[in-house]
Order: structure tokens, then C-alpha cells, then sequence
């Protein structure tokens, strides 16, 4: 995918998604690259009929933090879909290989465990310039990918 443009898509495939409620957990680390993926989950969600007062929005520290805050979001607030927004950036360490691992883990859990989906909107990039580029620079924007999978996956449960 790293070659195509993330924020393509075909508006006239998509739900409309006024009746629907969504939740956004966003990671605060890596915030230049996290706030420009929530932007566009954002913009997305908006342009396709969810309404602002329908987007939920919770703050974690890091990516890791995203398992507990989307599992708070879909135990205390009634939305259909839920997008974890982080970014992880490959170190020195084996740091980048637990969390990656973990978070992953985690997202795939909530998604076995309750039947509201969470769209997995975790960058997990060997540097700085891959991230820029997947959110929001030359390969476009990450978040409006996983906004368009939570609308297509909130009208897949809505029935």
C-alpha cells in the first residue's frame, strides 16, 4: 500500500454516515503525525455525513495506552465503530517490536471480544519520513483510509 495514495477513495461507494456515532482514541506520542491522522479520520467522517457532535474523541499517552482507551471508549460511550490513532517508530531497541506486537494484539482482542469494530490506524514506520508521508504527505493521509473502514464497518453492524 505504500505506494498508493491513502486518501483516494470513491464517495459515491461509501454509507452515508449521519445516524452513525464514532469514537477516536489518539495517541499523544508522535503528535505531529498523530493529529494529522486524526485530522483526516476527521474530514472524512465529516464529508461523509457523520455529524461533529457524532465524533468522540479520547487522548492516551502512547500507542500502547490504545488497547485500554478503546475498550473504555466502547464500555462507557454507544458508538458504532472506534479508530485507534497512533504512530510507532522503529529505535535502536526491540522496543518498536513489543509495542508494534502489542498493540496489534490488543486492537485484534477488542475486536474479538465486543461487537462494535476498532480499525486499527497504528503507522508502524522505519523513520521519521515514512510517517510524514502516511499522514497526510505524498502517500496522503492514513486517517481518511481508516474513517472510510469504520464507515463500511459500521454499516455492516447497523443491520
Amino acid at each position: 500500500m505504500a505506494t498508493t495514495n491513502l486518501s483516494d477513495y470513491d464517495k459515491t461507494a461509501i454509507p452515508n454516515a449521519m445516524n452513525f456515532r464514532f469514537g477516536i482514541v489518539v495517541s499523544e506520542w508522535n503528535p505531529d503525525i498523530t493529529e494529522n491522522l486524526y485530522l483526516g479520520a476527521e474530514q472524512a467522517l465529516l464529508e461523509n455525513g457523520t455529524l461533529a457532535e457524532n465524533i468522540v474523541r479520547y487522548n492516551v499517552p502512547g500507542s500502547f495506552e490504545l488497547i485500554f482507551g478503546c475498550k473504555y471508549m466502547l464500555e462507557t460511550e454507544e458508538v458504532n465503530a472506534v479508530i485507534a490513532i497512533g504512530n510507532v517508530i522503529q529505535g535502536e531497541t526491540k522496543h518498536f517490536d513489543f509495542v508494534c506486537e502489542g498493540v496489534t494484539q490488543g486492537i485484534k482482542d477488542l475486536n474479538i471480544k465486543y461487537n462494535v469494530p476498532v480499525i486499527f490506524c497504528v503507522l508502524t514506520d522505519n523513520n521519521k519520513q515514512q510517517s510524514i508521508d502516511r499522514s497526510g504527505g505524498k502517500h496522503g493521509n492514513k486517517g481518511v483510509e481508516c474513517a472510510i473502514a469504520a464507515i463500511k464497518m459500521a454499516a455492516l453492524t447497523a443491520f
